[in-house]
């Protein structure tokens, strides 16, 4: 049987459920209320006020609306106008994206190239393929490149330390293509390790075809491959970031006018300390910046830096990329709120374990999980671990084992968590593992 879509009344009017008779009565479609009513005294009233009464009540909808969309707006923080083609901003330290705009949108990177070039150096030095001091000479090719230059010759030999100064605080692009040409053997073969390395690091729409940025079709990147690489640079070669954070930096023998650092928010802001800017006329003016600023519900030392990154492509002028950027990176830190659920190491669940020489394992994240949540938000927040039941030794440190979700009070999703095994659980003796099976068997 379905359910009637009214009841009928005295006077052949149906009763309707409330909101659909609230706007039936505010528009003034539906029957009057006293045709469901047999009180003199209301229908009287009704008629002599029927049009105030629809008036009040279509304000009273109207407010309650109002309040409703409020609300469900008020759990997603809107982000600033950004005058950029493209932008993003990622909480480094939870890892989620707080805004974006055409995050995947082909663009074309410029010296922002050059953060390729510096994680395939950087990756050589902590190998040991490579030392600072080592020195590279500079060929007719590095000489003579056009664009921001370090403004060394083929009469130099120069420190590997040097040139990574020259392309990082001087964009330079001589020094750029001699630490290609001293690494790869070429700029060709540099090129391929460029693009090896970015399918490595999953920029698969990432299209390398020189290591400076200068123009050229088909050199092509997005916003979100660039946050990728400059998440995994910050992240895998820690001794190498502090280079990004020179202001002020030039060769022996270079003209003194060159030496200032393009990223005007390394002298405006004291929480910034990187990364890159790029410039070119079809890629307009581009800012990867980075800030860390203390947040002491995190904790205390380097637990409690919160580092967020900005990626803004094609902006007008080199004022409006670091103003935009700015703009940015303060929203980010004061719409959101990190919230820490454990700290580095500590697991977040301890869950049985069969089959194993320990009862249970530990599940976490090595860094501790943090997430980002709309200010105020902290206090209210739900979490759920999904996991496979039941979990059989052996579980090897690292092991991927479940998710945790967490949500707002309102069921909104914050993030998902991949959680891993912290202490290896090593498979138990003959003996354990024939108990646990028939206790398995009987669950």
């Amino acid at each position: 049987m379905g359910t009637p879509s009214g009841i009928a009344c005295a006077g052949g009017a149906r009763r309707r459920p409330l909101l659909s008779w609230a706007v039936a009565f505010a528009s003034g479609a539906g029957p009057a209320p006293s045709a469901c009513l047999k009180r003199p005294l209301f229908s009287l009233f009704y008629f002599r006020n029927r049009i105030l009464l629809r008036r009040l009540f279509s304000r009273a909808l109207f407010l309650l609306a109002v309040a409703v969309a409020f609300s469900a707006s008020a759990q997603v923080p809107q982000p600033p106008e950004v005058a950029a083609r493209a932008y993003l901003l990622v909480d480094v330290t939870s890892g989620q994206v707080l805004a974006s705009k055409d995050a995947d949108q082909a663009v074309e990177p410029a010296s922002l190239t050059k953060l390729m070039t510096a994680y395939i150096v950087f990756d050589a030095l902590k190998t040991g393929k490579l030392s600072l001091t080592q020195t590279f000479g500079v060929s007719e090719r590095a000489w003579k490149m056009p664009g921001s230059r370090m403004f060394i010759d083929p009469k130099m030999q120069v420190p590997v330390e040097d040139l990574i100064k020259g392309m990082i605080v001087q964009s330079g692009n001589d020094a750029t293509v001699a630490l290609a040409e001293g690494l790869g053997g070429s700029v060709e073969r540099f090129v391929e390790l460029m693009n090896q390395q970015a399918k490595s690091l999953g920029m698969n729409a990432s299209s390398f075809k020189n290591p400076e940025g200068l123009t050229v079709a088909g050199h092509t990147t997005t916003a979100r491959d660039l946050a990728t690489l400059a998440t995994r640079l910050m992240r895998d070669f820690p001794d190498y970031v502090p280079y990004y954070a020179i202001q002020r930096y030039r060769y022996p023998g270079t003209p003194a006018a060159n030496d200032t650092n393009r990223n005007l928010l390394l002298f405006r802001d004291p929480s910034v300390d990187g990364l890159k800017t790029g410039h070119t006329s079809a890629a307009g003016y581009c800012l990867v910046a980075t800030a860390h600023r203390a947040v002491p519900a995190l904790g205390s030392g380097p637990q409690g830096q919160r580092r967020l990154l900005s990626v803004l492509l094609g902006a007008s002028s080199e004022n409006a990329r670091a103003a935009e950027s700015q703009k940015l990176l303060n929203w980010g830190y004061t719409a959101f709120d990190a919230v820490r659920l454990a700290p580095a190491g500590a697991p977040l669940v301890s869950p049985r374990v069969w089959k194993g020489k320990a009862e249970v394992v530990k599940l976490g994240r090595p860094e501790g999980v943090v997430v980002s949540v709309p200010a105020g938000e902290g206090a209210r927040l739900k979490t759920e671990v999904v996991r496979p039941e039941p979990l059989v030794a052996p579980l090897l440190r690292g092991q991927a084992v479940g998710t945790l979700k967490v949500t707002l009070a309102s069921g909104a999703p914050v993030a998902e968590v991949p959680l891993s095994v912290l202490e290896t659980v090593e498979e138990s003796g003959v003996f354990g593992r024939a108990w646990d099976a028939v206790r398995l068997w009987i669950q």
